[in-house]
Order: structure tokens, then C-alpha cells, then sequence
């Protein structure tokens, strides 16, 4: 590597940690604006984990910047109920990993008064309906921000869309093929009307078709008509374009040409119609842009649901020879590492190195929101489930004339809790160690 190109991978990583610090701060900003409008006594609002090494204090909380980047919380008194003994349990924050920081912050626990003290300003005073404000609004800073990072590009630079990028005069006969001969006829494509830069809107009644499905309706289509519609100067024009026979090489899943077995070339007879097909940004409206977030939280929720079978897919990769997939989950050390690649290459354009450094960080602040509504502590959503179970068990008993029960015992749930925390924590550390040994390719 170069040193501009070192100097561009630092760059990129420095981005991605400026952005990863911005997606905590908001998300847990979420948190406190919210606890302190419902005037709950907050103490800490932390980006990072570990010993702080920045830190100051206004009024009655203390606001500090740690070393390890994997998440941030705010210690807000009395996210427990007290024991019936008065004595209050240790309370806990509003982090992923906010079981391993609850001996650092016992202090904070003397906070809530002994057996007739005034815990007035507890959260779990809350009623149900604005402690579930409390922990949704940290989430909902991240689907904010995904939100607004999606507008920015798709209606700032666009959405890659196939397009017809260039064509020749006439089908060369074979992959080795560079120039027209005389005496070749018309290709499909110029006969058919089809220009550089026609944006293809459907092929054969397909929607919005990627570059694989055009590619293999036409290698399909030898002798056929194959009905095109593209977009050109902003108007929508329907084509007819026959694909003609001819010979071209096998080319393998990782690109590769295809050998027989003497060492030749292996080759095939399929429909071909003389252009290439591409992608170029194409701008949307804004209307395209709440589509594409909820695609991308289903995708989201899609990878959490099959994360058992995509971790072992993960461990065989990180300690045996198995490649890993470019749709395997990675953590912020893999994404870092992916931004710090896009920033160093050499030959891409600007527009396409932010196009895609963007779209990784929204990409990961929509994770990061259907993550943290997980109804599992110590997620932000284990606690939002817990409010909604107390609020329901009080109209149950209201409507059958029983004493109202009072604040839920989420104390009840930390064996469970505890567990979880185990689990992420692993998790982390299994992802964190194989973007380091065998990170994913996500541009090969």
C-alpha cells in the first residue's frame, strides 16, 4: 500500500468512528431528553464503555467519552424496583452491555433513598406509557438517522439502477472477439433503438430487474422477442430487442473463465444482443425513501432471526478454511474496516466512496435500531416489553376490581438478563476476532 492510501484508510476509519460517535450520542441523547422531561433523575450519559478519559458535569449529571466504542448508556436512578425490604437493587443503564458496568456504577444505586427514602425521580416510578417513551427513544434516533442518510442518497445521488452503459454495431462472435468485421450485420440492440444510458425499467414484465435477471433473460431469449422498457430523457419507451445466437465463454461464480478438462476455454451458445448492461445513480423522489428504510429493517430483522445459523457460519470461517460469505454479519470493526477500503481504493470516483460510505452507515444505524427493540434485557426493547406487560397486568386488574399491583419487578428477569449479556458478549467477540483474522470481502 501507498501512503496516500494509508493515509485515505485512517481517513475513512476516522469518518466511521465520528459517525458511529454521532449514531451513539443521538440514540442515547433519546434516552435522557425524554428522562428528563418526565423528570427522572439521570447521572451518567456515556459514549463507550471503560474509564473515562473525557468527562465534565452539568448539574446533577456527568457527561464522558470511553475507549471502547461498542455501544453508550445513561444511569438513570431506579430502573429497578426497590426490594420489598426498601433496600434498592443496583440499577442499571440503557446500554447493550449495561450488565458489566453495574458494579462501576453502584454508587449511583445510594441514589434511591433505604426504606423511606425519597425516590420520587426513580424511573421505574414512570407509569408505563412514559417509560416506554424513555427506552423507544433511543432506537427511534437511529431509524431517524437511517432515515435521513437513505434521503440523502437516494434523492441526493440515487438509487444504483440497471442500465444500458454501452453498445456495439454488431455481436461479436466470440469473448475474444474486440472489433466488427465487415460484412457483420446489425446488432439487436441498434436495431432495436437502444441507447447508452437507457435506465431498464422492466424486462419481459419484470420490475426493476437487476443486471443478473437482464442478462439472463437475454442469454435465454436466443431467436426471441424480449420486451424492454427503459427510461430516456425522462420518458419511458417500450422496445422489442431479439437476442442472436452466439458463442461465448463460461465464466465461473468467482469470475473465472471455465476450463475443460484438456485446458481449453469451456464455452456456450446463448442469446446475446450486443451492449452492456451496468449500473448508474439514478435520483428518486422523497417518496422512495420510506420503501427503502423498511426494506432495509426487514433485511435487518431477516439477519437477527437467522444470526444462530449465520454465528456458526462465522466460527467455522474464523478458526477453519471456509470463506466467509458477503452477507455475513460483521461488527463495527468490520464495518470500520469496510470504510477504510472504500476510502483507499484507487480509481473510484468521490461521489462513489461517500455514495458508499453512507450507505453503510445507514445501513447500521437501521440495524442498530431493530436490534435494540429486541424485547430481551438488557436491550432497550427487554424494557419496553416489561412496561407493556405492567401496563396490561394493571388494566387487567383494574377491570376485574382488584387493588392495583404496582410497578413491575423486573429484578425477576436478570438470571435471563444475565444470560443475554453472556450471549452478546460472545457474539461480539466471535465477530470482532473474525473481522480481524477473515473479514468479509464485501466488494469482491
Amino acid at each position: 500500500m501507498t501512503v496516500e492510501s494509508v493515509l485515505l484508510f485512517v481517513l475513512g476509519v476516522v469518518v466511521f468512528i465520528i459517525g458511529l460517535l454521532v449514531s451513539i450520542g443521538l440514540h442515547e441523547l433519546g434516552h435522557l431528553s425524554f428522562a428528563k422531561l418526565f423528570n427522572v433523575k439521570v447521572t451518567q450519559y456515556s459514549l463507550g464503555f471503560g474509564k473515562a478519559i473525557w468527562s465534565f458535569r452539568r448539574g446533577e449529571t456527568e457527561y464522558g467519552i470511553r475507549p471502547i466504542l461498542l455501544g453508550g448508556y445513561i444511569s438513570m436512578v431506579g430502573m429497578l424496583k426497590p426490594r420489598a425490604t426498601g433496600r434498592p437493587n443496583a440499577i442499571t443503564n440503557t446500554g447493550m452491555y449495561g450488565a458489566f458496568v453495574q458494579d462501576a456504577r453502584q454508587a449511583s444505586a445510594e441514589q434511591i433513598a433505604d426504606a423511606g427514602g425519597d425516590d420520587s425521580r426513580a424511573f421505574y416510578r414512570l407509569t408505563p406509557w412514559k417509560r416506554i417513551i424513555v427506552m423507544v427513544a433511543g432506537p427511534a434516533m437511529n431509524l431517524v438517522i437511517g432515515i435521513v442518510l437513505f434521503g440523502v442518497l437516494l434523492c441526493g445521488f440515487g438509487a444504483p439502477t440497471t442500465t444500458f452503459t454501452s453498445s456495439v454495431d454488431c455481436v461479436l462472435p466470440t469473448s475474444q472477439s474486440t472489433r466488427c468485421a465487415p460484412g457483420d450485420g446489425s446488432s439487436p440492440a441498434k436495431e432495436a433503438g437502444i441507447r447508452d444510458g437507457d435506465v431498464v425499467l422492466a424486462v419481459n414484465g419484470t420490475q426493476d430487474p437487476t443486471i443478473a435477471e437482464v442478462s439472463r433473460v437475454f442469454k435465454r431469449s436466443a431467436g426471441k422477442a424480449v420486451t424492454v422498457v427503459v427510461e430516456r430523457d425522462g420518458q419511458r419507451r417500450t422496445l422489442e430487442v431479439t437476442p442472436q445466437l452466439a458463442t461465448r465463454d463460461v465464466v465461473t461464480d468467482r469470475g473465472t473463465v471455465a476450463k475443460n478438462a484438456d485446458g481449453s476455454t469451456k464455452t456456450q451458445q446463448v442469446g446475446v444482443v450486443g451492449v452492456s448492461i451496468g449500473q448508474s445513480l439514478v435520483r428518486q423522489s422523497p417518496a422512495a425513501v420510506l420503501p427503502a428504510t423498511g426494506a432495509q429493517i426487514a433485511a435487518s430483522a431477516h439477519l437477527i432471526i437467522d444470526l444462530p445459523q449465520r454465528l456458526v457460519a462465522v466460527w467455522n470461517a474464523a478458526f477453519g478454511a471456509e470463506e466467509r460469505s458477503q452477507d455475513s454479519p460483521v461488527s463495527v470493526v468490520g464495518v470500520g474496516r469496510a470504510i477504510g477500503e472504500v476510502s483507499s481504493m484507487s480509481g473510484v470516483p468521490v461521489v462513489d466512496k461517500a455514495y458508499t460510505i453512507l450507505g453503510l452507515l445507514a445501513s447500521l444505524n437501521i440495524g442498530l435500531f431493530v436490534l435494540n427493540m429486541v424485547p430481551l434485557l438488557p436491550l432497550d426493547g427487554g424494557h419496553i416489553a416489561g412496561a407493556l406487560w405492567e401496563a396490561v397486568k394493571r388494566r387487567a386488574h383494574q377491570l376485574a376490581g382488584k387493588p392495583d399491583p404496582g410497578a413491575i419487578d423486573l429484578a425477576k428477569s436478570m438470571p435471563l438478563t444475565m444470560v443475554v449479556v453472556v450471549l452478546l458478549a460472545g457474539m461480539s467477540a466471535l465477530l470482532i476476532y473474525a473481522d480481524l483474522v477473515r473479514p468479509v470481502d464485501l466488494f469482491g
